[in-house]
């Protein structure tokens, strides 16, 4: 009698037997963010070799970063942004349109620019209109439970304001560290060396978050 057939694993490459899984999504936001900051950097037609010197960053990471093969820190696009003359608004990855963006009153909900810092856990939607002269711009920021502005504190231009929605922020500015409920809110110089989090295990944290960039353009 003759044995059944048994079906062979198809081949795909991989000799651990462990399901490939799909890469993320996320990259294309790096894409996106390096293609704008390069463009940035050409229009002021400075070179990678400028803007590593300014930055204290390496010429190999900032050529990984325009190229969409490394996800900035939050601190690292706010020190890009200081060196382009930007706030951190312009670097959302599509650029203002023709028809004069900075001179837009109303942005709808469904066209608002989103900057995914999806390796930090937050992501952070433009709620004014998108332009690289813009000195105020109005953000709704996200913070996944556990997410964080990273372990360093960070300065940049201007100043910033906010007001906890939802969820609670660790918000550290100097050397003291405030805990941030929904309806708390915080005012500080943004060159004034800071940091936040959210330190809740399963709540995501939600604030409205002004930045006003005092020596951009």
């Amino acid at each position: 009698m003759r044995k059944p057939a048994v079906a062979k694993p198809a081949r795909n490459g991989n000799k651990s037997g462990k399901k490939a899984t799909a890469k993320p999504t996320e990259p294309a936001m790096d894409v996106a963010v390096g293609r704008r900051i390069r463009d940035l950097r050409r229009v002021r037609q400075f070179s990678l070799e400028t803007v590593a010197a300014r930055t204290e960053l390496s010429i190999g990471f900032l050529s990984q970063i325009e190229r969409g093969l490394s996800s900035p820190s939050l601190r690292v696009l706010a020190t890009l942004a200081d060196v382009l003359g930007v706030g951190i608004a312009a670097l959302f990855g599509a650029s203002p349109s023709a028809d004069g963006a900075s001179d837009q009153v109303v942005t709808r909900g469904l066209q608002r620019p989103e900057l995914k810092l999806w390796r930090s856990g937050i992501s952070k939607q433009l709620l004014s209109a998108a332009g690289s002269d813009n000195r105020l711009n109005l953000f709704l920021v996200h913070i996944d439970p556990g997410g964080s502005a990273g372990d360093e504190l960070y300065t940049h231009d201007g100043e910033e304001a906010g007001l906890v929605l939802e969820g609670e922020m660790m918000l550290t500015v100097d050397s003291e560290t405030w805990s941030l409920k929904a309806g708390d809110s915080f005012r500080f110089a943004s060159r004034r060396p800071h940091r936040f989090s959210n330190p809740a295990q399963e709540t995501k944290a939600v604030v409205l978050w002004v930045n006003c960039v005092t020596g951009a353009g």
